[in-house]
């Protein structure tokens, strides 16, 4: 019989894993909620392929362990695969799938309600309401229809999120060095980031942490925005470099972050630090400011995005045992996705 086995299956993964093991009654699937490392990747030894989720790199030794245990097809439940070793796995003739898109509306909803809610003053709001202050001012809030809203990469999500931003009744610009031909028609695009960094009131970031990406976010373009800009990254934490954000948070010429992913956030994010000494005092500042909302990679996690992911990977690994082409295959001579 066919058997795959899954690793870091989380409690709000079970019903979907169960969902597909009922549909794929002929499929023997076993999971533990332990990551892949090179001491638990003799669990699969015996399975056809395993489907994995982690934030751990995928190094050289993991791999070697996976590949020790018989099992060469590994199916990734998120997107990015800029953690493999890719030449390991190119050596070990590893076949490698992820899910490239599992729910982008998750995504784009939770950058669009974080900025209307920075716009809107919400964060100092709750705290004055907690303390039963009910005075008005000085929390004023920006409207969002009166924002220029500048998105950069327009990609799937960065789509949805226009729409969004759009339905508020903002105006919406972006940047992307793949231009979309039906939004190229419709005059969306700007020629720069420079000229999206002067003309924006709120700028969210949507592409890959490619090299030519990290840390375009710094002092040179952070100088070049509007005073009173809102910064949104949902999208890669090395986009931004973090201790020029301060800066300009500091200085006042920005006028608020939504931060949910961190360029140093592998051991902090999905960590539970209460009652802990706290490991990263940057991050632990930018937490207490009133205005910047900080959430710890968690703008995909949604039920249906969870759905897609635990579904689409397991379909991927079924596909490639079967010696069929996945949905999406990932190519082992990139380092990054």
């Amino acid at each position: 019989m066919t058997k795959i086995f899954a690793y870091a299956i989380r409690d709000d993964e079970k019903p979907f894993l169960e969902e597909w093991k009922n549909a794929h009654k002929d499929i023997d699937v076993d999971y533990t909620s332990e990551l892949l490392t090179p001491e638990t990747a003799a669990l699969a030894k015996g399975a056809d392929g395993a489907v994995v989720y982690q934030q751990l790199d995928y190094t050289a030794e993991t791999l070697q362990a996976l590949a020790d245990a018989g099992v060469t097809t590994m199916s990734l439940r998120n997107v990015g695969v800029d953690n493999i070793d890719m030449a390991k796995a190119k050596e070990l003739n590893f076949k490698i799938t992820n899910v490239p898109v599992y729910s982008p509306n998750a995504i784009a909803e939770h950058a669009a309600i974080q900025a209307a809610r920075v716009l809107r003053q919400a964060k100092p709001m709750d705290m004055k309401m907690a303390k039963r202050d009910l005075r008005w001012a000085p929390t004023i809030g920006r409207e969002v229809r009166d924002q220029v809203v500048g998105v950069v990469g327009t990609g799937h999500i960065g789509q949805v999120f226009m729409q969004i931003m759009e339905g508020f009744g903002a105006k919406v610009i972006a940047y992307d060095l793949f231009r979309n031909p039906e939004l190229e028609k419709k005059g969306y695009y700007v020629d720069s980031l420079d000229d999206l960094y002067k003309q924006a009131d709120v700028i969210s970031l949507h592409v890959p942490d490619v090299p030519a990406n990290v840390h375009m976010i710094n002092d040179k373009s952070i100088a070049e925005m509007k005073d009173g800009v809102v910064i949104v990254n949902v999208s890669r934490g090395p986009l931004v470099d973090t201790d020029a954000v301060i800066r300009g948070l500091d200085s006042g010429k920005i006028f608020g972050f939504v931060m949910d992913t961190y360029e140093d956030e592998v051991g902090v994010f999905n960590e539970d630090w209460e009652g802990k000494e706290f490991p990263d005092a940057r991050l632990a500042d930018l937490i207490d400011r009133p205005n910047v909302l900080v959430t710890p990679h968690t703008a995909f996690y949604t039920t249906h995005a969870v759905r897609n992911m635990v579904v689409k990977a397991f379909d991927n690994n079924l596909a490639m045992i079967k010696g069929e082409e996945p949905e999406s295959p990932v190519a082992l001579d990139k380092n990054k996705f």
